[in-house]
């Protein structure tokens, strides 16, 4: 589901925070307290979007979008919860996104990916995602950015 802000604004953070959490490289660099209090604006339609996904009411994945420019949007904090991992949800998220990112217009879609996130560096591969320019700063040694034509 879509998340609408701000009725969905504390489910989003709780599991933005724990994304940052358990991340396998320290996140601070994002100011993430500050992307916090832009939320509701940054990844809100017309231009962004975060997406929820449920398991029996519970908000137990996500996925984000924002725009970079007319034509480029960045997909952000995709994460699955671990009891909900297996099941391709992640997978389902990314292909779900790219067809929001369709529909508002984009022509690309742009991500960072950490060394250390072989899953799902495997999972953009087979979704055709290849090397790209970055769009945002990331200082973590050995990230790289993804592209995907839409």
């Amino acid at each position: 589901m879509m998340a609408v802000f701000p009725d969905d604004m504390d489910a989003v953070l709780e599991i933005w925070r724990e994304f940052i959490a358990n991340s396998p490289v320290n996140l601070d660099y994002q100011s993430n307290d500050a992307e916090f209090g832009r939320l509701a604006t940054k990844y809100a339609p017309p231009d962004g979007c975060v997406l929820l996904a449920l398991q029996d009411g519970e908000v137990v994945g996500c996925v984000a979008l924002r725009r970079v420019t007319l034509d480029i949007c960045q997909m952000k904090r995709l994460y699955v919860r671990p009891k909900a991992r297996g099941n391709e949800l992640g997978r389902q998220l990314i292909e779900r996104l790219i067809v929001q990112a369709r529909e508002m217009g984009y022509q690309e879609m742009r991500l960072d990916v950490q060394a250390k996130s072989v899953s799902a560096r495997k999972l953009y591969k087979a979704l055709n995602f290849t090397e790209a320019e970055p769009v945002s700063f990331n200082p973590v040694p050995g990230a790289s950015f993804l592209g995907l034509h839409l």
